[in-house]
Order: C-alpha cells, then structure tokens, then sequence
C-alpha cells in the first residue's frame, strides 16, 4: 500500500458525521468530501450547516484551504482512502436498510485503485463490512479483490448531535483494519482527528460489535426506566423523586424515562437482533427494549388524554428527536401527537422546524395569551429553558394543563404541573 505517499480522503456522506470528520481532516489531509445532495452541497458552498454541527466560520475557512465539497462523482478518482458515512436505517418492517451502504459500495466501486483503502463508520452488525460491503466492492471494481488489491478498515462513528462538549476532535476513537499495515495507516487519519484515545480493536467484527452494543445497552438501561415509570405513575409518585433518591447510591446509573427516537439508539438494536436470529439466537432482551421504548409514545398521549378535556387546545414544545437538534428522523414526538389530533386540536412550535405536514406551526409571538388548555413540553430545547415556565405559562387558559415531560421545571409550583 503506497497510501503513505500522499494520503487523498474521500468522504462519501456529509451529514452529522462525515461534515464534521471532513472539516477536521482537512486541516491535516486534502479532502474531497461528497453528497449525493445537490441542495447540501450548495448550502455548504455557502458555509450553511443544517444539522448545526459546524459553525459557519470553520466551514468556509475548510474550504477556502484543503477540504472540496462535490455531488460530483468523477471528483473522488484520485482519492486513495475512501470513508463511507451513509445512514444505516431500518426499513417498515424494522429489518435493517443496507441500501445506502451497498449504493456508496457501488459509487467507490467506480474508483478503486491497487492499494486502496475503504474504511466504514455507518453502525452495522458484526460481520457486515466484509461480508456485505467487501464483496459489493469487488463486484463494482476492475476486477480487485478484497484484503489482495484493496484493504477494508472500520471505525463506528460516536458523533452525538447537539453535544458541543463530546465533540470529534474530543472522542476516543475505535479502528480496526483487515492487517497491520491498514491500522497503522488508520491510526495516522484518525490521530490527526482527535485529541481522545485511538483504540485499536481485535478485528473489524470487534469493532463492529462495540458501535452497535454501545446504543443498544443505552436503549435497554432507558427501557427499564421507562418501565419504572410506568410503574410509578399508577402509584402515583414521581419517577423522576425516585431516581433522586436512587442516585444518591455511589454505582446507580444515571438514566432518565422518555421517548427515544433518532437514527441511532432507536435503530441500531434491530441490526444486532437481526443478526442473533440469522445466529439462532433468540434476542429476548434487545427486544423486549425496543418493545418498551416504542410503545412509549402510547403511555405519554394516555398519560395526557386521562388529564385533559375533550376537545382541548394542544400546544406542543418541540419536536424533534431530542434537544438542540434539527433532526425529525424517527422523532417519537410525532407520535404522540398523531394519537391526540384524533380528538383534539393540535399546534406546535420548535426553533428548529417550521413545517409538519398534517400539523399547524405557532409561532411563540403569535401565541395569544391564555389560548391553549394544554400545554405539552415535549423536547425541553434551551430555547424553551431560556423562554421560562413563567412565560410558557402566560399562553394558557384559567385552570389548563402543563405537562413538563422531561421535568425541566422541576421547581414548578404550578398547580396543573405533571411530569413523567
């Protein structure tokens, strides 16, 4: 492998992941970073980030030095690393998408040379990278063969939108590659990404299997609170005063109840219990969390429709898939919604959405004072942190409802306050 030569990155994906991986490696490699997007990749010309993960400032400066941004295919030829940051989506019958791997396995196909590298960071289930992304390689190639002519690594992406703390050139970084001489050439990329630990895996199948346990084991821990949750509410006490007594013991988990969407914690599970049953496995405990956590908006609008007149105003705050993000991928938000606009009149408002179909926006300007019965703070955004109950309070009518579901407020003193 002549990489060491001149090291030329394509980077075939810019969303949450590949935008920021390419600002950072461009400060140390030439970059090419492409989107299938047109519309992405002229507002990134422009310095315009809609996942808000890269500051304008940082974007442009990228550009105007190593990093070219292209929906232009024939831009990634001269590349001789290659890393994929495609969605791994599930499909309606919760079975893993691998359309979006196999389309970019079919685009670096194209390209590949003798001595290239391909590294992936989608989440996938063990096994997938040689097994699925390997020979799709191959067969789009001139006649390469895999771990002979061109060498596959794998490093999980561990990106969390919204975080400006855990940021990329902070994490630690798991690598794996198919011999000694891809992790030494992965370990350089990735060295010049973060200033966390590189961690070198067993193999790729290690690698591989760490990304996809890391959200799985989150989604569990969060579907036993939601249970207790549950639990705590025909009780009728707090789940939220029962982890404040429970987190005063040194080793509890610290773990909150609510809806988990998004593209990762609630779809990567299904990857790994895929594969357990194609093992003959049964994956009782993946899925008994998954079951938990995606029935959960059905247990949020009950908890509201027991509390509420028929008819009410609804107004909802937030709802995208978890605070300070613009993403709707997977937001459970929506479904609480869907469930109560069959009986009730339903607005809502985010910083970050300005169009639902099916559902009407208002804006907090416009928002008449003691208009709404019910108020529903679904994605506690810092806007709405920042706006204060007091002021949220001011848009309800005499003897309406607030539900603070993530208890943001948790000093409310507000009579019709109600929480998970």
């Amino acid at each position: 492998m002549n990489i060491d030569l001149k090291k030329k990155i394509g980077i075939l994906g810019l969303g949450y992941v590949g935008l920021p991986l390419a600002v950072k490696l461009s400060s140390s490699f030439q970059v090419i970073g492409f989107d299938i997007s047109s519309l992405r990749v002229s507002q990134l010309h422009k310095g315009i980030d809609k996942t808000l993960e890269v500051s304008k400032k940082n974007l442009l400066n990228s550009l105007n030095k190593n990093l070219t941004i292209t929906n232009k295919k024939k831009d990634l030829e001269d590349c001789n690393i290659y890393i994929a940051t495609v969605p791994t989506p599930i499909d309606d019958n919760k079975k893993p998408d691998f359309s979006f791997l196999i389309d970019v396995c079919k685009t670096i196909g194209e390209f590949l040379k003798k001595g290239n590298l391909v590294i992936f960071e989608s989440t996938v289930h063990p096994g997938a990278t040689e097994e699925i992304c390997g020979p799709e390689l191959e067969k789009n190639s001139k006649n390469l063969k895999c771990g002979k002519d061109f060498f596959l690594g794998y490093s999980p992406e561990r990106v969390n939108p919204g975080d400006k703390i855990h940021t990329i050139d902070k994490i630690n970084k798991v690598i794996a590659g198919q011999n000694k001489n891809v992790e030494r050439i992965m370990f350089d990329v990735y060295s010049k990404l973060t200033n966390g630990e590189i961690f070198i895996a067993k193999n790729i199948k290690v690698a591989e299997a760490s990304k996809v346990i890391e959200n799985s084991q989150r989604d569990i821990n969060i579907a036993f609170i939601n249970e207790i949750a549950k639990i705590c509410q025909k009780i009728d006490i707090s789940i939220y005063d029962v982890l404040d007594a429970s987190l005063t013991k040194w080793n509890f988990l610290d773990f909150k109840p609510g809806l988990v969407g998004g593209h990762c914690i609630g779809v990567d599970p299904y990857y790994l219990s895929e594969k357990a049953k194609k093992l003959k496995i049964n994956p009782q405990v993946i899925l008994s969390g998954r079951l938990i956590n995606d029935e959960m908006g059905k247990f949020v609008a009950k908890l509201i429709e027991d509390k509420i007149k028929k008819k009410s105003r609804i107004l909802f705050l937030g709802v995208t898939f978890k605070e300070d993000v613009p993403d709707m991928r997977n937001s459970k938000s929506l479904d609480v919604m869907r469930i109560l606009k069959k009986r009730h009149h339903l607005f809502f408002h985010d910083p970050y959405v300005r169009k639902l179909k099916n559902f009407d926006f208002m804006s907090i300007e416009d928002s008449k004072k003691k208009f709404y019965d019910t108020i529903v703070l679904c994605v506690p955004h810092k806007f709405y942190i920042n706006l204060g109950e007091k002021k949220i309070l001011e848009f309800l009518k005499k003897d309406g409802m607030f539900f603070d579901l993530k208890r943001s407020f948790n000093n409310s003193k507000f009579k019709n306050y109600f929480s998970l």
